[in-house]
């Protein structure tokens, strides 16, 4: 190229050319790496919105509470049924044990959530005449405090409902409903905004919830299991440009590291668009899928989790009891254990999930006791095994076997398997199965000095465990990873 450009008439000398040229090299080179430095841009279609992939911080984060907090947080009423599924669909609506669907629940006759708002409150009284009791009641909240608790247990980031489905905003929306007098459509905090600032200052992500599907306000339809559930969203072109100029909002003023939007979007609502700034304005930002449209990032199974790993990452929530809203008639018989909250946390991160864990507060923003107890005690477990939950990926395999059928689920991060015992094996003389450990491998308890002994036998690595304490579980770390078998075969 720089040849064509010399000729005996050209007045520049070829000392100039060569450096003009290099000089345009340079140039393109810097403007390439620029360009290779500027962020995606995305456009509203499916297409480019799929090219998102699920940021790395996600991916690492593992731990995440859900905070209901709504004008249900008031009567926190609810029957103790059980957990999603026991219930046929039929039966669930009426016997809810979600405190949260308080305003549907007790709008069906003969439900023990009519029966209980009557004999407390009175047949007149309407649902939205909590908002008083709950904007005095936010009076006493400290966010700070909120946030340091779930600094305390380790969660990478919050969720928090800024709608649910009765309407209420934790926000001050510039976008009035129609449909709710001035003292009942948001609180008199900027909940949103103040807890928003409390959990970034602790060095967490923020997320936040927004009920698209369903808003109660718009459209009072009871939903009881008679089939009319695929009717359940406003899709008016008002309520559309509703939900969408409040995600709008949600999006410009707080910034937040996931959109959790439920249980779908209005058809007419601007889904796709809204996406495309999202992830233009948040790079780095995860949507949900349950918009009812097929982009997202994650899924989200709800009171379940997947049998398997699993290659698109996903995140179970649920509550620590049968409901995510305070329910007052809770007890410890339907709250999860440590022991079981730690078993269940370990599996779903084995198989590429995330927790998303709730917590109900009081209408004043206390999160009761029980609830605190199995927080604190899931972040005591981590104090000492955090090492084998966050930043690690799933193995080759999601589940091992052992010699005295010790539950085992298996991470691995930087060359270390970690290998977590669900029980207390039956003896310090445990035999794991299916592996095969390369010459010269450490060994270790996480939590206790040193390293154990361990012998190759065949196929199994047999280990003498040192004389282990009472916890939920207990982390073998082997470095380097070694060898499952089948992926040995």
């Amino acid at each position: 190229m720089i040849k064509e450009w010399i000729s005996p008439s050209c007045k520049y000398s070829k000392t100039m050319i060569i450096v003009l040229a290099i000089f345009g090299l340079i140039s393109m080179n810097y403007e390439v790496s620029l360009a290779q430095d500027q962020p995606q841009k995305f456009e509203p279609t499916e297409q480019s919105l799929k090219q998102h992939q699920v940021p790395e911080w996600y991916q690492n984060a593992k731990l995440g509470i859900f905070i209901h907090w709504g004008l249900y947080s008031v009567p926190a009423w609810a029957p103790l049924s059980g957990e999603l599924g026991t219930l046929s669909r039929e039966e669930w609506f009426k016997d809810n044990a979600y405190a949260e669907w308080y305003l549907n629940t007790m709008r069906i006759d003969g439900s023990p959530t009519q029966k209980h708002h009557y004999e407390t409150y009175g047949k007149d009284f309407d649902y939205y005449n909590f908002a008083s009791t709950f904007n005095k009641e936010i009076k006493k909240w400290d966010p700070n405090e909120m946030a340091d608790l779930f600094k305390s247990v380790h969660a990478r980031y919050v969720v928090l409902t800024s709608k649910h489905h009765e309407g209420f905003l934790l926000w001050p929306s510039t976008m009035l409903n129609p449909y709710l007098p001035r003292g009942e459509r948001h609180a008199s905090r900027d909940i949103v905004g103040e807890l928003t600032d409390a959990v970034r200052k602790d060095g967490m992500r923020m997320g936040i919830y927004y009920s698209g599907g369903i808003d109660w306000s718009f459209k009072p339809i009871v939903i009881d299991g008679s089939g009319n559930w695929g009717n359940v969203t406003p899709n008016t072109d008002q309520y559309a440009h509703y939900a969408d100029a409040q995600w709008r909002e949600l999006i410009k003023k707080y910034k937040p590291a996931i959109l959790w939007n439920d249980i779908t979007y209005p058809k007419k609502g601007k889904a796709l668009a809204i996406f495309a700034e999202y992830y233009n304005e948040v790079p780095d930002g995860v949507i949900d899928n349950r918009w009812g449209r097929d982009v997202y990032d994650i899924t989200t199974p709800e009171y379940k989790q997947y049998d398997k790993i699993t290659p698109k990452k996903w995140e179970t929530c649920r509550g620590i009891d049968y409901s995510f809203g305070y329910n007052q008639n809770s007890t410890p018989d339907q709250m999860l254990t440590v022991n079981k909250l730690v078993d269940m946390f370990v599996d779903i991160v084995s198989k590429n999930g995330n927790l998303l864990l709730d917590v109900g507060p009081k209408a004043d923003g206390t999160i009761p006791k029980l609830q605190v107890e199995r927080l604190k005690g899931l972040g005591k477990w981590l104090d000492v095994n955090g090492e084998a939950i966050f930043g690690t990926q799933p193995w080759v395999e999601a589940q091992g076997e052992t010699n005295d059928d010790t539950p085992v689920r298996y991470t691995f991060k930087d060359g270390t398997l970690y290998a977590i015992l669900l029980d207390k094996p039956s003896s310090n003389n445990l035999t794991i199965r299916s592996i095969v450990a390369k010459p010269g491998t450490d060994i270790s308890v996480l939590g206790n000095d040193g390293s154990v002994n361990w012998k190759q036998k065949g196929n199994d690595i047999s280990v003498r465990l040192p004389d282990l304490g009472d916890a939920p579980a207990y982390t073998l770390k082997i470095t380097p990873q070694p060898s499952a078998l089948m992926e040995k075969e």
